[in-house]
């Protein structure tokens, strides 16, 4: 049976303009539209590769109608968009060091405000370079849309050592950096990373090189479990391709305690405080239930029904993670990239509790989204188009497509609607 806030928060969606439900895996989730899309990006040699992932929004105090939105296009390398979806600017990754080596490739993005750097405040978007495995790190210009081209502007160190591997040798098994979450704690901006096909996160400090540049030193390295005891008292590991764990992607810190949440895409969410116990705090669908790899989709399928130690609200892979803030109330967002819904959370001192779910489906603006990776929110007014805040998000198939090439952008959608 929905609860009371669920059937509230249909109604009120009703009432801004969209459908106020759809029927998805059993559940009654709200429906919303996006009001505005970026243009589309090819993964394939005509499009320079590029596969939209992860954004990050950047608000401009003074003047929040001229706010940018981030968006990592992997091999594409970087965009950055006014609130209307417009490019304005576009940074390459770096090429490849050697012939035989990979190149960068750009996978998730976070950003951190009034950061001092060289006894200047400055605020920062850092990236993983997932072909690389380093951080890399950009100053925000002040003026935001206003700056046009120039939006971004490189600060990472020359010497800015590697993430994860302990060789160049070893980066080339592309076990490298990952998800990104950033968080501003005591004067000093600390960066949690984790790491492709491990069970690992990485916390960094970024610090200045001397130089007027920014690098990063490690603190210390937490590491999760891939396999899971569940009630009978049977042990369960998630479906992975050979040679992977179950990694993690997606997280946000919550600014308020210093506590970060991470999704373990085949798992479900953890909350990480920085001092303290970890706990798997939500999980997904398939969390307990049996499954095979097949090589030549190159997909895990079920093979039989899902058991009693099953969540109920996300499916594999449990992706993007933002929070928004507002009156003293926390929700976090989550991407359930399984079934292309989202799911909403109330967060407190004892971790998340279920508010509702919504979709993203076709409107008169743009498209709908599927089986999205990153998310961001803001609650802060950003003008006439957006003027209770922003849930930016990516969308994995984008419409029209081109024939058989491989589409994808990212969505903006008046927070208002959102439950």
């Amino acid at each position: 049976m929905r609860s009371a806030g669920v059937l509230i928060s249909g109604l009120l969606v009703a009432a801004a303009g969209v459908s106020p439900a759809v029927a998805v895996g059993g559940q009654q989730l709200a429906e919303v539209h996006a009001v505005a899309e970026t243009a589309p990006n090819w993964d394939d040699e005509a499009g320079g590769d590029a596969n939209a992932d992860d954004p990050a929004i950047w608000v401009r105090p003074d003047r929040p109608s001229a706010s940018v939105v981030l968006g990592t296009l992997k091999n594409g390398g970087l965009t950055v968009f006014d609130l209307s979806g417009k490019e304005l600017q576009h940074i390459a990754t770096p090429p490849a060091p050697t012939p035989d080596a990979e190149a960068g490739r750009f996978n998730n993005v976070d950003l951190v405000t009034g950061t001092s750097v060289d006894g200047r405040r400055r605020d920062l978007a850092v990236v993983t370079d997932r072909g690389l495995d380093k951080l890399r790190v950009y100053s925000v210009d002040q003026r935001g849309a206003d700056a046009g081209g120039k939006v971004l502007t490189d600060l990472t160190s020359p010497a800015a050592p590697l993430v994860f591997s302990k060789s160049a040798d070893e980066v080339q098994d592309q076990r490298t950096a990952y998800g990104v979450a950033t968080l501003q704690l005591g004067g000093q901006t600390i960066v949690a990373v984790t790491r492709r096909s491990e069970t690992r996160i990485g916390l960094f400090r970024l610090i200045p090189d001397g130089h007027g540049k920014i690098s990063y030193r490690p603190i210390r390295t937490l590491d999760f479990p891939a396999t899971f005891r569940l009630r009978d008292g049977k042990t369960w590991s998630p479906c992975e391709e050979p040679g992977d764990r179950p990694q993690f992607e997606g997280m946000v810190f919550d600014r308020t305690t210093a506590t970060l949440y991470a999704a373990q895409e085949d798992v479900g969410i953890w909350r990480v405080p920085l001092v303290g116990r970890s706990e798997l705090v939500e999980k997904v669908r398939e969390f307990g239930g049996p499954a095979a790899y097949d090589p030549e989709t190159e997909e895990c399928a079920p093979t039989g029904p899902a058991g009693p130690d099953a969540g109920k609200h996300l499916s594999a892979d449990a992706e993007g993670l933002t929070i928004a803030y507002k009156h003293g109330v926390r929700t976090l967002y989550a991407s359930s990239q399984g079934d292309s819904t989202f799911a909403a959370y109330r967060v407190d001192a004892h971790g998340l509790s279920y508010r509702a779910g919504f979709r993203i489906s076709d409107g008169s603006a743009a498209d709908g989204v599927q089986h999205s990776d990153g998310a961001a929110v803001t609650t802060q007014p950003l003008g006439a188009r957006f003027p209770h805040g922003l849930l930016a998000v990516h969308d994995g198939e984008n419409t029209p497509g081109d024939g058989e090439r491989e589409g994808t952008n990212f969505k903006l959608v008046r927070l208002e609607q959102v439950p």
